[in-house]
């Protein structure tokens, strides 16, 4: 049986990654995602390479290193999965999405009402595009095994 490799990217700063994961118990997939520790994401570059006086240099080397990381897991990914949240703009994640779509990956979009217009043209290169993480877990199932929400329960019926 194949092994789903998913790609999660997006924000950091809620458990959305968690509540994938836990939905998707059981299904044959590895997920992978950017680094998530804000602080170590931010200081990566200067903390390998040598510290930097201006802000732009110091926030310069910490991108390319991460985009080491993103760029590699991104190709290998059979999915990618981009959350926007409410907190923050993720320009990183609006990047990640771009790069998926060139690719060609499926990629499926996460976001609430709010974010409907300002993302309309990525949401226009997804294949599908949810509002919860709950919804992701539920492609996921579906997609892999065919499986609709509640079948099994209707099933039973």
């Amino acid at each position: 049986m194949k092994t789903w490799n998913i790609y999660l990217s997006g924000e950091i700063h809620t458990d959305w990654r968690e509540e994938i994961m836990a939905g998707a118990s059981g299904l044959a997939v590895e997920f992978s995602a950017p680094v998530t520790d804000h602080d170590a994401s931010d200081d990566c570059g200067v903390t390998i390479l040598g510290a930097e006086p201006d802000k732009f240099w110091h926030d310069h080397k910490g991108a390319k290193l991460n985009a080491i990381r993103t760029r590699r897991l991104i190709e290998e990914a059979d999915i990618v999965v981009v959350r926007f949240g409410e907190k923050y703009k993720q320009w990183n994640a609006a990047f990640d999405a771009g790069f998926a779509a060139a690719l060609g990956k499926p990629l499926v979009i996460v976001h609430g009402a709010d974010h409907q217009h300002a993302l309309k043209e990525v949401d226009a290169a997804a294949l599908a595009v949810c509002s919860e993480p709950k919804q992701v877990a539920q492609i996921l199932a579906y997609v892999i095994r065919s499986e609709l929400p509640g079948a099994k329960a209707r099933a039973a019926e």
